[in-house]
């Protein structure tokens, strides 16, 4: 759509009084101002380099257009959402001053601080989201994306955060987005913003309904191909999508907090740092087994109370069911879609359930017999915990060890489970130039795939590929 008629289309009134008052937003993604808001930043888009400015001077007219469609929409729309006020207003501010600066690299730190979700964790509220940002497992341009998202809070999450205290975390739902979101990423984070300087940042947002959404795409796909017979408890997640979304926020929840908690040798957002990546394998590998520990002692809490006859309110009677259905989550979602997702070059995540399905297998706990796959679901709790204590004792461990110790003592538990490359220069032992050396020589004679694909997960991939691919994009309604 071209500049002139965006402009044109966003010259209506949205909405009443009555229905916009509560944040709750119902239908704006309907609305001509957001089809506007929609048109203008992706033509804004074409124009856009790398670092989110508009570089050709001959395009200068263009963008202009466009970032004056992009505002009348935002204020157009700004009366949906009343609880964003402050920072519709400061996005508006930053809008203008990108124009009057000549399209350069954007700055919007002023409506990034503005922009505040942390304190609105209401069930249903909406929030209207305009920033230049990459999109992490998505875009890496800093274009301007435009998204409506909905927050995710039942009732028994308000609860369990009481005892899991994580104030930066928000649990979203999309609703509607521009093409950076048409793709892998699940997570809106205030780092992934164009801006001046880094301030303190207050929250940070993951897309349960993605999440959940090809959770039960891939899961499905993958128990009918291993001829997996799923426990009841998991076939409902596969039947119910608001079931499998709260889930994963009770998952998330705890897995989010634990990245500050326990006993860390180093800043926990190891990330930020260069570290052979099987470092951050076991770092997220931690905090989803932290989170199965912990729903298995609210599980065990909470039956222990039924079976005394005590009667459990209705908050409670959520918390044990999602407890029970995290444990499934964490398992599924480790072994069926990380393991193969994305591609083998130093591949954190995919390491972490290829380590978590051979650390099963190993202890009988998983079987792959006759082609088909099982699980002793009794044993299977006491087992997936003792993979997290292993990990925590290698941290606790590491308090008192060099850094280049600590990496290590890390691979070695790593390849107690897993074979490593045939070719790999860490398997046979690290020569002594590098053992002496800085810590980039350790990280640079990482292979790669350092540990590569079963051949289980080889058959599996090429089966379930076509699956993985299926789900970029993917949203609740999908």
């Amino acid at each position: 759509m071209p500049f002139s008629q965006t402009h044109s289309a966003v010259q209506v009134i949205v909405g009443e009084p009555e229905v916009v008052e509560d944040g709750r937003a119902r239908g704006v993604e309907n609305t001509a101002a957001w089809a506007g808001l929609k048109a203008a930043v992706i033509a804004l888009q074409s124009l856009q380099a790398k670092d989110g400015s508009v570089p050709d001077a001959s395009d200068s007219g263009q963008a202009r257009a466009g970032v004056e469609a992009i505002i009348e929409s935002v204020r157009a729309l700004a009366p949906w959402f009343p609880h964003d006020a402050e920072y519709l207003t400061a996005l508006v501010a930053d809008f203008e001053k990108w124009m009057s600066d000549g399209f350069g690299v954007p700055d919007f730190l002023d409506s990034l601080v503005a922009f505040q979700p942390q304190q609105h964790r209401v069930d249903g509220i909406r929030h209207l989201v305009v920033f230049p940002m990459y999109t992490q497992n998505g875009s890496a341009n800093r274009f301007v994306e435009a998204l409506i998202v909905e927050v995710i809070w039942p009732e028994f999450i308000a609860e369990l955060e009481t005892q899991y205290t994580n104030r930066l975390f928000v649990s979203l739902r999309l609703v509607d987005f521009t093409p950076g979101y048409d793709t892998n990423s699940a997570v809106l984070f205030p780092e992934t913003v164009a801006m001046r300087e880094i301030p303190s940042f207050t929250w940070g947002a993951i897309f349960q309904d993605r999440e959940a959404a090809r959770y039960r795409r891939v899961v499905r796909a993958a128990s009918e191909i291993t001829k997996l017979d799923l426990p009841d408890e998991a076939v409902r997640m596969l039947d119910d999508q608001v079931l499998t979304e709260q889930t994963f926020v009770m998952w998330d929840i705890i897995h989010d907090r634990t990245h500050m908690r326990g006993d860390l040798p180093f800043d926990p957002f190891m990330i930020k740092q260069r570290m052979p990546y099987f470092l951050y394998s076991l770092e997220e590998l931690r905090c989803d087994l932290t989170a199965f520990r912990e729903c298995v002692a609210i599980t065990a809490r909470l039956r222990a109370r039924v079976e005394a006859g005590e009667a459990l309110e209705p908050v409670e009677a959520e918390m044990l069911e999602h407890a029970v259905l995290v444990q499934y989550a964490v398992i599924f979602d480790r072994i069926f879609r990380f393991a193969i997702t994305g591609t083998r070059v130093r591949n954190y995540d995919g390491l972490g359930g290829q380590l978590l399905f051979a650390w099963l297998h190993q202890r009988g706990v998983l079987h792959w017999t006759d082609t088909s796959l099982a699980f002793d679901w009794d044993g299977v709790p006491a087992v997936v915990v003792a993979l997290g204590d292993a990990i925590d004792e290698l941290y606790w461990r590491s308090i008192d060890r060099p850094k280049s110790a600590h990496w290590l003592a890390a691979y070695e538990l790593v390849r107690g489970t897993l074979t490593p490359n045939p070719a790999s220069v860490w398997a046979r032992g690290l020569p002594d130039e590098v053992l002496a050396g800085i810590p980039k020589g350790y990280t640079d004679a990482v292979m790669d795939d350092e540990f590569p694909l079963s051949m289980f997960y080889e058959a599996l991939e090429k089966k379930m590929r076509p699956v993985i691919e299926s789900t970029a994009g993917i949203r609740a309604e999908d």
